[in-house]
């Protein structure tokens, strides 16, 4: 199948799905979510696939979801938010839900949605440089999938996503735990297909079964149910407004994202 906003590769039993709007630092839109959902889909049905590793072209991972797409859709009802976010939300679970080893491997930007992506991947390995971070408390918006308490423990859940802060360093991730390496960037591709060519050549039903068992106990502590929470949380969030998001909005539609993003970080420097 061809695809517009991915690229999808097959090395033997590891393949790659790779972002592919570099011009935008990957930033996710329906389209490109729709493709994704569509490739994962045919990925995990495909016998020859051990190992799927997601990656972005050019400058970065991905900056999260497209602020610039969401300025033209119509969102006039709770349902209209609802429908949005379930989207946004399954995009990003597909990784976690994935029967298959999912491995992130991020560069340059992987903020608010992607952040939450690489999070849903069994195991994050990042280039030297990257910066991570959840910027939506600074322009009254929420989180799609709060899986960061889960991986990182409230503490350093709570002080990274009730600041806002989208400057953590990939030595900082890694000292949290929210990411598992830190390498070179050139070195970057290579040690991501080195942990998927090794769990590639381990037992694929002792794979895929010892996935299963780590993620059920998670579900055995009610993650899924204090997901949905969450995004119930979420949509009542964006659905009422608040002063900070309707200025972003108004800055965003009048003068554009760019001005937008600045009056949101000013306040912050």
């Amino acid at each position: 199948m061809a695809y517009e906003f991915l690229s999808v590769s097959n090395d033997g039993p590891v393949a790659t799905l790779a972002f592919n709007r570099p011009k935008v630092l990957n930033a996710f839109h329906n389209d490109l979510m729709h493709e994704t959902l569509a490739a994962m889909k045919a990925l995990n049905a495909d016998d020859a696939v051990e190992v799927i590793i997601v990656r972005g072209e050019g400058r970065s991972f991905s900056a999260g979801f497209d602020l610039k797409a969401a300025a033209g859709r119509k969102m006039e009802s709770v349902e209209d938010w609802e429908a949005q976010m379930g989207l946004q939300f399954e995009f990003i679970m597909q990784f976690w839900h994935s029967p298959k080893p999912t491995i992130a491997a991020v560069h340059g930007h992987c903020l608010a949605g992607a952040f939450e992506l690489a999070l849903a991947c069994d195991v994050t390995v990042a280039a030297e440089g990257t910066m991570f971070g959840e910027p939506e408390v600074r322009f009254g918006t929420g989180i799609i999938a709060m899986l960061l308490p889960w991986v990182a423990g409230p503490k350093a859940a709570k002080e990274l996503l009730l600041t806002g802060n989208d400057r953590v360093s990939a030595a900082d991730a890694l000292r949290v735990g929210i990411i598992n390496r830190v390498v070179a960037g050139d070195r970057l591709v290579a040690e991501a297909e080195g942990l998927a060519t090794a769990m590639a050549r381990a037992s694929t039903r002792s794979v895929r079964m010892t996935k299963q068992a780590i993620n059920r106990t998670y579900e055995a502590m009610g993650l899924s149910s204090a997901l949905r929470t969450a995004l119930d949380i979420d949509v009542l969030l964006n659905s009422g407004g608040g002063p900070e998001k309707r200025e972003f909005a108004r800055i965003r539609d009048e003068q554009g994202l760019k001005a937008a993003i600045a009056w949101r970080d000013a306040r912050f420097q």
